[in-house]
């Protein structure tokens, strides 16, 4: 399968030649342009079809095509009427290109290249605008996806299933260039990035512009993730944009925008205190691409990071509050009949199958699990908090986000992207709909961290009675095309646009105020802002507005469809034709109307493949031995065994082909049994392909597979993980071999030092703090909420000698930690 040239997996030639991308960033948004290059090398015209991610809440503003000096710069039209046009030019001969939003996931595009002659060569133009997330070390992220994961589609759901052909990163036919320019009022600290960068460079003095651009040799194994940060990152800030001069007075495009950008700030004294009630709802998709491994140098898996992170969530725990775990795929489970609290007896027993808990459920089927979490009555003072995990390969995107949106009044959302290929547009959505915080978990992120920052964010007290009032002068009225804040937390942007009718003077100033009340104590932040607007911005601000009003119309849309109600859908279309931007009901079309001769020929279609994840296997092993395995054509989800150690299960019939494999008797990791398999196309029955690819195995629909092995050797456990794994749910530790060996001292070390007035438990529990705190101060994040924990209890003790015991503790353990930071 190692095929050289321009060839898809099925050996087809493919039209697309390079891919050039150019980002833009000012201060917080950011522009990117796309180029993509083709050219028919074969001697009959073709349709080159590329299916594609975006980011999910990007607004999609041109889309142009060049074809030897001719420019055709596409129009948004309404969705049926873009595809009737594009069919219509083909069939007559003509040149023409169609760019659409997918129906299940506004993260997903589908470009078609109609009618390229033997031997033309076109290049496609392809510009959006989008929001950069604030991250929790306040770095902006942008992520230009590349990998487009098989999106598993439920049993019996609506809608045509989105066609991806992807295969592994080796086998991409195209190249990637990629180059960044920031600016910002304030000055660029540094840039990083998932993939390596060439040396950031200035260009001023005061270091608020720079360029980056990707080193060359950029493998298409990962998407390219871009994290910006600036100095001084909190600031408020609000940018007028002057409106189209051809646009209409009084229409979006006509009138100036403003976007708000407020970073509200909370007495200190009302964060020291955490929230110490709540229900914690857990989600964990256990899907077959949780195998997976979190990156292509780490042995860890998904599912292996997922359950360690689970641990360290059950840890921190406040006593008092409620919890329950849930896992998913193509069915779902629960640890407890309902949410049950928080106590040693519940906690040992999660934990007890979250360690059992493995990559084997099958299919990505959201919903349901969903469905029955919001069934439940709420517990009252329990305020509930949803944390979901999932690699996000699900199809019904909009449906699920739906939901959470329906039943927001009662949770908050938390959501967890893990692994290249994630959908943006799942994982924010969640997040946005439900009130919490998104993260996404690529590259070499350790997930830990990021979910205890949510963790911290969900312990929070509540912040209610969210408004947002404008001062404008006389003669200036403003329309919020926002939905309103629901959540608000300390550190995190939340963004506002609006419209701005009437005139005003040239030196007219507004302002704006946002009021709330947190844990009883009422508090407001203001902003002022010059109503002046800001020059060659480019309508970004413009579109980004449309894009915001499109996707609540569309929301709103789904609703009143159940009512027979076209006139929502009517105001998307008005709205995406108006603004240029796209969205589901719309696309952009292209027709070279030039005077050149009709392409004859019947026309081929070519499907150009994007990367998919690529599961790693170890080749070297010792012990080898071959297995084969033929699956017959009645066969279903059970799987053969190989040897007895591994099993193949597949989710749909099959016709009959073999299956070859390396086996390792040696104990080895369980990513080390299947070396290599020999591809085969599947029947139509079946919706997946193999891959092998010198050591490496590729399913192209990884959801309906799960590979399964008899239990293996376990490799090492972290220490920090060894020591966290040993503390109570009430947060202290027992004196006993375990925790001295986490300590890296023997049983007789850590009880000869014991002072003699002390108790076991507040002596074990002192160690295990001074250890994290002399350790591991650089995993802080992970461990600071159930070292709070640990010192609340000890505090509640009111034990003698404390400061006796830190200082035999720090001669015990080879430290120098004070009392006070440990919190005592």
């Amino acid at each position: 399968m190692n095929c050289c040239g321009l060839l898809t997996a099925n050996k087809e030639p493919v039209p697309l030649k390079s891919v050039v991308v150019e980002l833009q960033v000012r201060d917080h948004v950011a522009t990117v342009v796309s180029t993509l290059n083709y050219e028919n090398k074969e001697d009959k015209p073709l349709e080159a079809v590329f299916v594609f991610p975006l980011p999910g809440d990007a607004a999609v503003c041109h889309f142009s095509a060049t074809i030897g000096q001719t420019q055709i710069v596409a129009e948004v039209k309404e969705k049926q009427e873009a595809r009737e046009e594009y069919d219509d030019a083909l069939s007559s001969g003509q040149q023409a290109f169609l760019l659409e939003e997918s129906e299940q996931s506004p993260d997903i595009f589908s470009l078609s290249v109609g009618s390229l002659p033997p031997g033309e060569s076109a290049s496609i133009r392809l510009e959006y605008v989008t929001e950069l997330a604030v991250q929790a070390d306040d770095g902006l992220r942008f992520c230009l996806p590349a990998v487009l994961n098989p999106r598993y589609q439920p049993q019996a759901s609506e809608g045509a299933s989105v066609q991806v052909t992807s295969v592994p990163a080796s086998l991409v036919p195209y190249s990637l260039s990629f180059s960044a320019r920031v600016s910002s009022p304030r000055p660029v600290s540094k840039v990083e990035s998932n993939c390596s960068l060439d040396p950031l460079q200035y260009l001023n003095t005061e270091q608020t512009q720079a360029t980056v651009k990707l080193a060359t040799g950029h493998k298409f194994d990962r998407d390219v993730e871009v994290l910006i940060y600036y100095k001084d990152a909190h600031q408020p800030t609000a940018v007028v944009e002057a409106g189209q001069a051809s646009a209409k007075p009084g229409s979006l495009m006509g009138d100036p925008v403003v976007m708000l950008s407020l970073y509200p700030e909370f007495p200190q004294a009302v964060m020291s205190s955490v929230a110490s009630c709540g229900e914690f709802v857990l989600l964990l998709d256990r899907s077959g691409s949780m195998d997976c491994s979190m990156n292509s140098k780490s042995d860890q898996t998904r599912i292996g990071s997922a359950r360690d992170t689970l641990l360290l969530l059950l840890k921190s725990l406040p006593m008092g509050c409620y919890f329950n775990i849930y896992s998913f795929g193509s069915s779902y489970e629960h640890i407890f009949l309902k949410s049950v609290e928080y106590s040693q007896k519940t906690m040992e027993e999660a934990l007890k199958k979250v360690e059992r808990m493995g990559a084997d459920l099958g299919g990505t089927e959201i919903l349901k699990p969903l469905q029955h979490i919001y069934s439940q009555p709420c517990i009252p003072n329990q305020p509930r908090q949803v944390f979901v995990f999932t690699d996000g390969e699900v199809e019904n995107t909009k449906k699920v986000i739906n939901l959470v949106k329906k039943n927001s009044g009662s949770h908050r959302c938390f959501s967890f992207g893990i692994g290249e290929g994630a959908s943006s547009a799942l994982i924010n959505g969640l997040a946005k709909e439900g009130g919490g915080h998104a993260q996404f978990i690529t590259g070499a992120d350790r997930m830990q961290p990021k979910v205890m920052q949510s963790l911290r964010f969900a312990l929070q007290p509540v912040v209610v009675d969210i408004s947002v009032t404008w001062d404008l002068p006389k003669g200036v009225s403003v329309t919020v095309l926002s939905s309103p804040i629901t959540a608000l937390f300390q550190g995190q942007r939340s963004l506002v646009y609006a419209q701005l009718s009437g005139k005003s003077s040239k030196a007219a100033e507004g302002c704006v105020t946002v009021k709330y009340s947190l844990a009883g104590h009422p508090s407001q932040n203001q902003l002022h802002f010059s109503l002046t607007p800001a020059q060659d911005t480019g309508l970004t601000v413009h579109r980004l507005a449309a894009r915001t009003l499109i996707r609540s119309l569309e929301m709103e849309e789904r609703e009143s469809r159940r009512e027979q109600d076209g006139g929502v859908k009517k105001k998307v279309v008005e709205l995406s034709v108006q603004s240029g931007v796209s969205s589901v009901f719309t696309a952009f079309i292209a027709v070279n109307k030039g005077d050149g001769e009709a392409i004859k020929g019947p026309l081929v279609r070519r499907n150009v493949p994007t990367p998919g994840m690529v599961h790693h296997y170890s080749h070297a092993r010792r012990q080898r031995s071959m297995a084969t395995a033929t699956f017959g054509s009645g066969g279903s989800s059970g799987g053969p065994s190989f040897d007895g150690n591994r099993s193949f299960a597949c989710g749909r019939k099959q016709s009959g082909y073999m299956l070859t494999a390396d086996t390792f008797g040696d104990g080895g990791r369980d990513d080390d049994f299947l070396s290599g398999a020999r591809s085969a196309r599947r029947s139509q029955q079946c919706s997946y392909m193999l891959t092998e690819t010198g050591s490496n195995i590729f399913a192209s629909d990884r959801s309906f597979c799960s590979f399964q092995s008899r239990p293996v050797k376990q490799p090492p456990t972290d220490p920090l993980l060894q020591l966290v794994s040993l503390q109570k749910a009430s947060g202290c530790w027992v004196l006993d071999p375990a925790l001295a060996a986490a300590l890296g001292k023997t049983s007789e070390e850590v009880e000869s030092t014991k002072p003699a007035s002390v108790n076991q438990e507040v002596w074990a529990t002192i160690l295990a703090l001074i250890w994290l705190h002399g350790f591991k101060m650089d995993a802080q994040e992970e461990w600071e909420l159930l070292a709070m924990k640990a010192a609340s209890w000890l505090r509640a003790q009111n034990a003698p000698c404390v400061t006796e015991c830190v200082e035999a503790g720090n001669a015990l353990l080879g430290c120098n930690v004070r009392k006070d930071a440990l919190g005592l």
